[in-house]
């Protein structure tokens, strides 16, 4: 594992040093839970990993965490005990199905549900360790916008917010993607419609929502927010068969349409990465 690992000797030094946003760090987040989010987050790093990424998800969820349950993992250390002390870093980093790392939050972290000095100064530790070991690291965050959920979308450079066509989703995604704009400055919003009935349905409420944001929300520099369309993940059977049988719909089922779908994302973010990056 160490080959996987390799953290820096300066990690534990590290804790007051602030994180620039890498062009390599994604925050997958969204306005409501329920949507998928974790499921995308998951299957996107499979998906990366095929394609010879170095790739790691953090589980930036850590009053809810699920991500070890989507992945059917039962970590003996996880994000609570690197936090404390109990463990170091790279103890807790451990290898999920499909080929990437994973750094698992264990759920019920009351303590971590605010923003406190303490946990801003975790969070930077933790991200200072492992952004130059990895060609990728995404965020799996909570949903909504609780001042936690907001750090974590600010250490990445790009956001990708994952809805469903859902009224009540496209609402919360929309005060979600106000909030960003306003707080964290951000100029360019990339949208994944998880659970679409029909070809387009994806796009067309991107355009829907660009529309509502080009009347609503205006940025410092005057210039419009920029909502881009990076995919469609159809609503597949498979998906309900994966997740219920808590594998990777990846490695279960790749030919799905939602697996499919899911590596055409994979292939739109590492040119995004790439474009960062360069």
């Amino acid at each position: 594992m160490s080959d996987v690992l390799n953290p820096p000797e300066s990690v534990e030094g590290s804790a007051g040093v602030p994180l620039k946003p890498s062009g390599k760090v994604i925050a997958v987040t969204s306005g409501k839970g329920g949507v998928g989010k974790t499921f995308v987050s998951a299957n996107l790093a499979a998906a990366m990993a095929k394609r010879g990424q170095r790739v790691l998800v953090l589980d930036a969820d850590l009053g809810l965490a699920n991500l070890d349950v989507v992945l059917n993992l039962y970590p003996k250390i996880t994000l609570h005990d690197v936090f404390t002390g109990k463990a170091k870093l790279e103890e807790a980093i451990i290898r999920a199905p499909g080929g990437f790392s994973v750094l698992l939050a264990g759920s019920g972290m009351v303590e971590y549900s605010r923003l406190t000095p303490e946990v801003r100064g975790d969070f930077l530790r933790i991200m200072n360790g492992l952004v130059p070991h990895y060609d990728v690291v995404i965020l799996d965050t909570g949903a909504g916008i609780s001042d936690v959920v907001l750090f974590a979308v600010s250490l990445a450079s790009e956001v990708l917010v994952v809805a469903t066509p859902e009224p009540t989703s496209l609402t919360d995604a929309y005060a979600t993607i106000k909030v960003l704009v306003g707080q964290q400055k951000r100029q360019t919003i990339r949208l994944v419609i998880n659970q679409t009935a029909r070809l387009g349905d994806g796009r067309a409420i991107t355009t829907q929502l660009q529309q509502v944001l080009d009347r609503f929300v205006t940025t410092d520099t005057g210039k419009p927010v920029r909502l881009v369309h990076m995919g469609d993940i159809p609503a597949d059977q498979a998906v309900r068969q994966a997740v219920m049988r808590r594998q990777l719909l990846l490695q279960a089922m790749p030919g799905s349409p939602a697996a499919l779908a899911i590596s055409q994302l994979a292939a739109k973010v590492e040119e995004t990465i790439k474009l960062k990056t360069s």
